[in-house]
């Protein structure tokens, strides 16, 4: 890559390990898990909770790949650089700018989310003005947080998970005394609709891969990336295992009654528990928020770096060192579909796009590989097995995502035609400014 950044400036260094391990954890660990039990417990039942544990197992795999494809670079972008570096622009255009929007839109659903758990609270926000209002001031909030530092946005992305966690690990342990033998060893092993009942179980995982859009501002990337990726996934694994045990030994008819992990919390702790369990909700999607804030803007901005998108996405904010721009871009995109609701269309793809993010991304590797240096090779984070892992991680991608409907195909489709023209249009433009160049003339503003 380039070092001709705008100014001459750079992002600062400044998310350690633990910084790392909560973006994971926060981009994991969202909306899904106040959702997911009953609707993988009415297809499985008691055998839900090592569904979940085995579904994390496979998801490894795809960490693991990945685990290795941030171990061999120290800059911003994630997928944009991985599926650049083997395939060229075109490819890591695609890749960055569908991966873009898919966690664009997934933040302007999960502000969505948000201010109805909070309307349960405060009637005023249910609809009309005050939802419009306490939409504009979550983004707005998130969008002066990252703005003023990296630091900043770290330290909400911690606030949040401790008071989302704590009321969790309170349900965890009130729960397991109520945990028997027939629930963690059930006798029934039938699952309705396996590859439906896989898709949800995948999809309660993806996420991890948002650390490595922050590798530029990870002060050392290549060691401590693949630790906060392989480390908080585990551990999502486990307490998701936990969770979901509770719920089936508490409510075992929970799944057809679709009852929530607000119903548990009422179940172990009376109203007081249902409270608790509501704020966690608030909290973890207000986490989930906090991280793609913190994430989803270093996208826009390696593009930019990469002069696939207009300088202005890379200007570097001269005293907080932050992609402002990329920031502020983000937060009124998302304002904007979350207010008016116009971003449903793209969640059905939104999935699945990153599937296909996933799969171009586990292709690389060996790529990646075989280009790298003796130095790179001999500091990444090597997978034993030879391809034996990318091929499982890519072959699951790929029988995931053929369980989507066809409507999200369509849709997918749809914002690849979109992710193409957008990357003609900046090359135009990238030509445009050479020609001017060439001829003697100061090149314009891109």
């Amino acid at each position: 890559m380039r070092d001709d950044r705008i100014g001459g400036l750079t992002l600062v260094r400044g998310i350690g390990l633990l910084g790392a391990a909560l973006v994971v954890l926060n981009s994991v660990v969202g909306a899904g898990i106040f959702a997911l039990p009953s609707e993988v417990a009415v297809r499985a039942g008691a055998l839900s909770p090592w569904l979940f544990l085995a579904c994390g197992l496979l998801v490894i795999t795809i960490v693991l790949a990945w685990a290795e494809l941030a171990s061999y670079f120290r800059d911003s972008g994630g997928p944009v650089l991985y599926a650049g570096t083997a395939f060229g622009p075109l490819a890591g255009f695609t890749s960055g700018w569908l991966y873009f929007l898919s966690r664009m839109t997934a933040f302007a659903a999960n502000a969505n989310v948000l201010v109805i758990y909070l309307a349960t609270m405060w009637s005023p926000l249910e609809g009309g003005f005050g939802r419009g209002v306490a939409i504009v001031a979550i983004c707005g909030a998130l969008v002066v947080a990252n703005y003023l530092g990296v630091r900043d946005g770290v330290r909400t992305v911690g606030l949040l998970t401790v008071l989302k966690l704590a009321p969790l690990l309170l349900l965890v342990a009130l729960g397991l005394p109520h945990v028997g033998g027939d629930v963690l060893l059930p006798d029934a092993l039938a699952i309705a609709d396996p590859g439906g009942t896989t898709l949800l179980l995948i999809y309660a995982y993806v996420g991890f891969e948002a650390a490595t859009i922050t590798a530029g501002e990870t002060a050392r990337p290549r060691r401590d990336l693949p630790r906060a990726l392989l480390a908080t996934v585990a551990a999502t694994a486990a307490l998701y295992f936990l969770i979901v045990l509770v719920y089936v030994a508490v409510l075992p008819g929970g799944g057809e009654a679709r009852a929530t992990l607000v119903d548990l919390g009422r179940e172990l702790a009376g109203p007081a528990g249902a409270a608790a369990i509501t704020a966690a909700a608030i909290f973890s999607i207000g986490g989930n928020l906090a991280s793609n804030m913190l994430t989803v803007p270093r996208l826009t901005y390696a593009l930019a770096e990469q002069r696939l998108l207009p300088a202005w996405f890379a200007r570097v904010h001269p005293r907080f060192r932050t992609p402002g721009n990329s920031i502020v871009f983000l937060g009124v995109l998302a304002t904007l579909f979350a207010v008016t609701g116009s971003f449903f269309w793209l969640a059905a793809a939104s999935s699945l796009t990153r599937l296909i993010v996933y799969g171009l991304c586990i292709a690389a590797l060996p790529v990646i590989r075989r280009r790298a240096d003796a130095e790179a090779r001999a500091r990444a984070f090597r997978l034993r097995g030879g391809p034996v892992i990318p091929v499982v991680a890519l072959a699951l991608c790929a029988w995931v995502a053929f369980q989507s409907e066809p409507a999200a195909w369509r849709m997918t489709g749809l914002l690849l035609v979109g992710g193409l023209l957008l990357f003609a249009l900046a090359a135009r433009a990238a030509r445009a400014r050479e020609a001017t160049r060439a001829s003697g003339h100061p090149p314009g503003r891109s």
